[in-house]
């Protein structure tokens, strides 16, 4: 019997990064990843998405069938328009997508932050994150803006937050797993700070301080950070690892801080805060 199953997931950045001290704090942005599964027979689950790695989403589905005891296999695809490798969570969104997808041709259901879970756990298993990312995956599934124990894969506050968002997303790419995780553990006394401000709901002052001492740990650039403030953004920062960058906008900063921006050489991209989270079975979309 042929079951197929739909879901979008969208992407994040970063307000607080938790490789330091397994706490971080991330917010959903408007860039999706969208997944089907198809079950149409015994195992194994393969994917089908040229060009790219599929371990991640190949377990995702496995991580759920298993939840629910089912034996199966088939086809799973993706298609997003999250920057690959930028820091911009596309391995959270298409965990999540592809955890929702699966469910819906299962016709089951399970908590978000369960959902959130079973994906986090998929992507431990592939090997694509270094803490879990559960602040990511939970930004990715739930929107809004997040803070989280990574550690124990507790949502410790989630609410919504208006603000316009720019990227700026370089052409190079830097995967989780070559980051200096020595360097960045000793950032924890730090990012404690960076925790409480975010605990507290000062986004912008705790991203900024994040992307500063993460690009001194990671030997990446602060200019594009001071750049954003300069042309009048709230808050700026590496996002994840980066390399790209993440910023806080006004409505009539937005040019401003893209102007400040273009230079620096990469993409800029114009998204907005997404809290509306995750959906499943919204069907296909290209």
């Amino acid at each position: 019997m042929r079951r197929r199953g739909t879901a979008t997931a969208f992407g994040a950045a970063t307000v607080l990064n938790a490789v330091a001290n397994w706490k971080g704090s991330a917010f959903g942005v408007d860039l999706k990843t969208s997944a089907e599964v198809i079950l149409d027979g015994p195992p194994p689950v393969k994917g089908d998405v040229p060009d790219i790695d599929d371990r991640l989403i190949v377990r995702s589905v496995e991580r759920v069938l298993e939840r629910f005891g089912v034996v199966a296999g088939g086809v799973v695809r993706t298609w997003s328009d999250i920057p690959l490798a930028r820091g911009l969570k596309s391995s959270s969104a298409a965990a999540n997508a592809v955890v929702l997808a699966t469910l819906d041709a299962l016709g089951e259901d399970l908590d978000p932050l369960e959902a959130t879970r079973t994906g986090v756990a998929a992507a431990m298993d592939a090997g694509v994150t270094i803490t879990g990312a559960f602040d990511d995956a939970a930004a990715s599934m739930l929107g809004g803006v997040v803070v989280t124990d990574n550690r124990r894969l507790e949502l410790l506050k989630r609410e919504e937050m208006e603000s316009e968002v720019l990227l700026l997303v370089p052409a190079e790419k830097i995967f989780s797993r070559e980051t200096d995780v020595g360097r960045s553990r000793l950032l924890a006394p730090v990012a404690d700070t960076i925790f409480d401000l975010a605990l507290a709901g000062d986004y912008p002052r705790a991203m900024t301080l994040n992307g500063l001492v993460y690009c001194s740990a990671l030997r990446l650039s602060s200019d594009p950070i001071f750049a954003a403030l300069g042309g009048g953004a709230k808050g700026a920062s590496l996002s994840g690892t980066g390399p790209a960058y993440a910023a806080l906008v006004e409505d009539e900063n937005i040019g401003d801080v893209e102007a400040a921006w273009l230079p620096l050489g990469g993409r800029v991209i114009r998204t907005k805060v997404n809290n509306r989270g995750s959906i499943k079975g919204s069907g296909w979309r290209r």
